[in-house]
């Protein structure tokens, strides 16, 4: 696992655009080095698989747009299944059932709808979170709540940089990362 966290790290860049005051330089995360390194790649999935080695889920439950490649990278992994989670979701036919939660403020301060198609997340399941990034927890917050209203059980939240600032939101989510946001220092 060491070998992927120090890729992860070195692949990591942050970027910003030019200052109206030098003060106000507003830094933004580029990770999509990390999906181009085919090395940091075919380790992610065993890498997230691997935090939660000791609650085998049943399917792993990732929201668009960068869980919908991680996501299956973990499931294949553990040879269970991928629920994705949409956006904003629209039905296709009315005869389709999808369960829906709003989350907390994002990191931008958005209400997100989150869904999931109940046909993927069967009652009795275990469900392991993947993302790439928790910054607030709200997506992962609103995905625990689905598979709450599922009747399926919460095994955990697997993330490759850990951001979040409140522990409680941590432990409610028994969130665990491959990085901390403290690791990606500017450079």
């Amino acid at each position: 696992m060491q070998d992927v966290r120090a890729g992860l790290i070195s692949a990591f860049h942050w970027r910003s655009d030019p200052p109206v005051w030098p003060e106000h330089r507003i830094y933004y995360a580029d990770d999509s080095a990390w999906w181009r390194e085919p090395t940091i790649l075919g380790e992610l999935g065993s890498s997230l698989a691997a935090l939660f080695s000791d609650e085998p889920p049943t399917v792993v439950m990732s929201p668009e747009s960068r869980g919908s490649l991680l996501g299956p990278l973990v499931a294949t992994h553990l040879g269970i299944g991928f629920a994705e989670v949409r956006k904003g979701a629209e039905r296709a036919s009315d005869d389709e059932v999808w369960l829906r939660r709003r989350t907390p403020p994002d990191y931008r301060d958005r209400h997100l709808e989150m869904a999931v198609r109940r046909s993927v997340l069967r009652t009795g399941d275990r469900v392991l979170f993947v993302d790439d990034w928790a910054a607030t927890g709200a997506q992962a917050m609103a995905c625990q709540q689905l598979a709450g209203d599922a009747g399926a059980s919460w095994v955990g939240a697997a993330v490759i940089v850990d951001g979040l600032e409140n522990s409680a939101d941590r432990r409610l989510l028994m969130l665990r990362s491959l990085l901390h946001l403290r690791d990606l220092r500017r450079r």
